[in-house]
């Protein structure tokens, strides 16, 4: 497989760059197992589940990762927390005119310092010092990191549309935006209905945004990063399955989270790093449909959903969603899709 496999033409003012008026404003494109699409909104989502139907949301909360300031000689630097390693401790990415050498100190709005440790591949240790924690400064200077795709610096609205309803465990440096469409009485109107939810934590990182580099996806390496899946999801999900019920994935996030706890082919609970690259060909173990945003050309979450749900089949729904004007990524639309098993390669 390759990756321009996975390409498809997008006009540029499809992607929506404000979240809408309402959560559960937005539209809602449904891909059934047979193929068959048809375009329904956000509020529609209650009936096309079933009582002891089973939905997984990711809990995850995105911290204010990004940081501004500026190198010891004058140049101005940007910098995204990918990991809290130690209170005063994290991994980084940084934009600068010139990466700056182990020892440098950085100085960042607000008055506060860090010094560069180390580097480790596409990432830097940065170490904070006056006996700041690395949340404190983030709490007091941090900005939201929006996605490189919203052009423009995160605002008021942004701190709360950018945050899904549910989200607990501060970790991630991007939302896990499927589960913005939801809010709280959405959520009470699903369970009065008999529709359970539980939850797993994926810590989306930075590298959700980084472009493949190769064209044969079999060269790609995923990036890392850190997920759990608690043992009483695992047993939410057996007991959905026991009583025919489907389990509902709210998230490209909560799909690799689940797979990656059941890889040895039985639902397990997990904690760790998870470097999963799902693909056409992959056999999924414990998700029946899918609810998620739009994807980029050419992504790794854009081969999960085709492994989902039909090359062919996703690729056609892409076409007919930029034909009919969807809003595409984090603040867009929505898609609803089905398990279609024994779905061929591109």
């Amino acid at each position: 497989m390759r990756k321009s496999d996975f390409f498809y033409e997008l006009p540029e003012e499809l992607i929506a760059q404000t979240p809408p008026q309402r959560r559960g404003d937005s539209r809602l494109l449904c891909l059934g197992a047979d193929g068959r699409m048809v375009d329904r909104h956000f509020s529609d989502l209650p009936k096309l589940l079933m009582p002891g139907d089973l939905l997984v949301l990711n809990d995850t909360r995105v911290m204010p990762a990004r940081l501004f300031g500026r190198k010891q000689t004058g140049g101005r630097i940007e910098v995204l927390i990918e990991r809290v390693l130690e209170p005063g401790l994290a991994l980084a990415h940084l934009r600068a005119s010139k990466s700056p050498k182990p020892g440098a100190r950085l100085l960042l709005d607000g008055g506060f310092e860090c010094r560069v440790i180390e580097r480790r591949d596409d990432f830097f240790v940065l170490e904070f010092l006056d006996g700041v924690s690395v949340e404190e400064v983030l709490a007091e200077v941090g900005h939201l990191p929006l996605p490189p795709y919203i052009e423009r610096l995160d605002g008021e609205e942004d701190r709360e549309r950018y945050q899904t309803v549910f989200a607990r465990s501060t970790g991630a440096v991007a939302a896990p935006t499927a589960g913005l469409h939801f809010d709280a009485e959405l959520l009470e109107r699903l369970v009065d209905n008999g529709i359970e939810h539980a939850f797993v934590t994926l810590h989306v990182g930075s590298g959700t945004f980084l472009p493949v580099r190769v064209d044969n996806l079999d060269e790609h390496r995923m990036h890392a990063e850190v997920c759990a899946v608690p043992e009483m999801t695992v047993r939410r999900i057996e007991a959905t399955h026991a009583r025919g019920g489907r389990v509902i994935a709210v998230g490209t996030t909560v799909v690799r989270s689940l797979e990656t706890a059941a890889r040895s082919g039985q639902l397990q609970p997990y904690q760790g790093e998870t470097r999963l690259f799902i693909k056409p060909g992959f056999v999924f173990h414990c998700v029946d449909a899918l609810l998620t945003n739009f994807h980029l050309p050419e992504s790794t979450l854009l081969t999960l959903v085709c492994a989902f749900a039909g090359y062919r089949e996703v690729l056609a729904a892409y076409h007919h969603a930029v034909e009919q004007r969807y809003r595409f990524f984090s603040y867009g639309d929505a898609m609803w899709l089905e398990r279609r098993d024994g779905v061929g390669r591109p």
